[in-house]
């Protein structure tokens, strides 16, 4: 897996937009300005590809118990997101985009119901 394609299956979902809020190294996926993935452009050129993504507290106990490659989000509220080490390569693509829909659908399942509606149109 790739930037390239990480890139591309978050900007084809309703309402995303790419931007650098931080420094010119963290890439961050927003849907209507909503924070849901971001990770390291240095991480990806170092080879320590990782992502960050939002998770239920409850399913982000439970997926740090199972897998190896995934800690609580670093820099992040440990609750609420997880890190994701792409570079071990112990989780399977389409296994990430589900990890990427989840944080997608708890970022809107947080939004208002007017903002809600602004992703429907």
């Amino acid at each position: 897996m790739n930037i390239e394609q990480i890139r591309y299956y978050c900007l084809n979902k309703k309402g995303v937009t790419e931007d650098f809020p931080f420094d010119e190294d963290t890439l961050v996926f927003k849907v209507l300005g909503k924070m849901f993935a971001l990770t390291s452009l240095k991480g990806w050129e170092a080879g320590r590809q990782s992502i960050n993504v939002k998770c239920n507290p409850d399913y982000a106990q439970e997926l740090r118990a199972e897998y190896e490659t995934i800690d609580p989000g670093f820099h992040m509220n440990k609750k609420h997101w997880n890190t994701i080490r792409l570079y071990k390569g112990e989780l399977k693509p389409q296994f990430i985009f589900e990890l990427i829909d989840h944080s997608y659908d708890m970022v809107i399942k947080g939004m208002t119901k007017q903002m809600k509606a602004q992703l429907d149109k």
